[in-house]
C-alpha cells in the first residue's frame, strides 16, 4: 500500500520518489520494465538515469502497475511527454475519481498540440478537476541529492495546487502555486526549444553574449506565444518561465544543451540525441512550436531557425547569419510603439 504512485523511473520520476520517500510518504516507484526495476530494487539506485542517489529502504519498486497504484491517493506522472497519452489510457478504470493526477513531464502532444494537462483530462474523463501539474527549473540529479531547488504547482482549483504544494514541499524543495495552468505548461515546454539553441551556439564556438541574446529573445517569443494562448504574461517572469529558461540553457544536467552542442558540432538531430542517451524533449517540442506559431499567428524566429537546422538540415553557421540579418525591430513593440515614443510618456 502507498499513499504515492510515481510512474516513470527516469531519472526525473525517481529523483521524485526518493524524495517524497525521504519526506516520509509511502510511495512506489513504477517502471515498464520487469528486469529494469528488478535490478534497481536490488541494487537501491537507478545506476542508468540517477547514479550516486540511493534509494529509501521505504521506498517500493515495481513493473505491476495495479500493485503500484492499489491504495494511492496522489499519481504523479513522471513518463516521457510522448508516452502520457498511451500510459493515460492504461490507467482508465485503475484509478478512483478523486485521486490527484500531479504530472512532472514537458512538453506538447505534436500530433494534437495539446497541452499535457488537456491530454489527460482527455483520456481520464471526469477527473479535470484533480489534474495538476509540477514543473519548474529542476534537475532530477540535484533534487536527488536534496539540492535546494523551488517549483510550482498549477491545478485546475486552488486546493488541488495547494494539495501538490504541501505534498512536495520540504527545507530542500519549495513548492509556489500559481493558477496559469496555460502559461506553465507552455514556460516547461518551450524553453527546450531555446536550450537546444543555446547549445548550438557554445557548440559553434560562440560566448556568454550570443547566449544571453538566445536567453532574452527566447523568453520574448515563448511569452509572446504564450499570450497568444491565453496565458498571462507574468508568468514568465517567474519560475516556469526565465527560471527553467535559465537553468536548461545554462547547465551541463540539460539533455537538451547537451544536444545543442552536438548540432552546433556538426552532429545530426539523430546523432545527438543518441549521443545523449536520453529523451530530448526539445527535439519534439521545436516541432510543435512551430506548428503553434502558425495557430496563433505569431512570430519565432529563434524556433523556426532551430526547426531548420533538425529537420531541414540547415547549417547552424547559416540559422545564426539568418537571426542576426533579420529586420530591424525594437526590443518591446507594445511599449515601444503605445507608451512612449508614440505617445510621450516615458517607458
Amino acid at each position: 500500500m502507498a499513499d504515492v504512485a510515481v510512474l516513470g523511473a527516469g531519472s526525473w520520476g525517481t529523483a521524485l520518489a526518493v524524495l517524497l520517500a525521504k519526506k516520509g510518504e509511502r510511495v512506489c516507484l513504477w517502471g515498464r520494465k520487469s528486469e529494469k526495476m528488478t535490478v534497481i530494487n536490488d541494487s537501491r539506485e537507478n545506476t542508468r538515469y540517477l547514479p550516486g542517489v540511493v534509494l529509501p529502504p521505504q521506498l517500493a519498486v515495481t513493473a505491476d502497475l495495479e500493485a503500484a497504484l492499489r491504495g494511492a491517493r496522489y499519481l504523479v506522472l513522471s513518463v516521457p511527454s510522448h508516452e502520457t497519452r498511451e500510459v493515460a489510457r492504461l490507467l482508465r478504470g485503475l484509478i478512483p475519481a478523486k485521486m490527484v493526477v500531479i504530472n512532472t513531464a514537458k512538453g506538447i502532444e505534436n500530433q494534437t498540440l495539446q497541452r499535457l494537462s488537456e491530454v489527460l483530462a482527455e483520456e481520464l474523463a471526469g477527473k479535470n478537476s484533480h489534474i495538476a501539474v509540477l514543473s519548474g527549473p529542476s534537475h532530477a540529479e540535484e533534487v536527488g541529492k536534496g539540492i535546494p531547488t523551488a517549483v510550482v504547482a498549477a491545478g485546475a482549483s486552488r486546493k488541488v495546487a495547494e494539495e501538490v504544494q504541501d505534498l512536495f514541499m520540504t527545507p530542500k524543495f519549495r513548492v509556489y502555486t500559481n493558477p496559469d495552468l496555460v502559461g506553465i505548461e507552455l514556460g516547461a515546454a518551450l524553453k527546450n526549444v531555446i536550450a537546444l539553441g543555446t547549445g548550438i551556439a557554445e557548440g559553434l564556438g560562440y560566448g556568454d553574449n550570443a547566449k544571453a541574446a538566445l536567453i532574452t529573445r527566447g523568453l520574448a517569443e515563448i511569452t509572446r506565444l504564450g499570450i497568444g494562448a491565453g496565458a498571462k504574461p507574468l508568468t514568465f517572469a517567474g519560475l516556469t518561465g526565465i527560471g527553467d529558461l535559465v537553468v536548461t540553457c545554462t547547465s551541463m544536467h540539460s539533455r537538451n544543451r547537451r544536444a545543442g552542442i552536438l548540432l552546433g558540432r556538426g552532429f545530426s538531430m539523430e546523432e545527438a540525441a543518441q549521443e545523449v542517451g536520453m529523451v530530448v524533449e526539445g527535439i519534439r517540442a521545436t516541432q510543435a512550436a512551430c506548428a503553434l506559431a502558425k495557430k496563433y499567428q505569431v512570430a519565432m524566429p529563434i524556433s523556426e531557425q532551430i526547426y531548420q537546422v533538425l529537420f531541414l538540415k540547415k547549417d547552424p553557421q547559416e540559422a545564426v547569419v539568418d537571426l542576426m540579418q533579420r529586420q530591424k525591430t525594437h526590443e518591446m513593440e507594445e511599449v515601444v510603439l503605445h507608451d512612449s515614443w508614440e505617445t510621450g510618456k516615458s517607458c
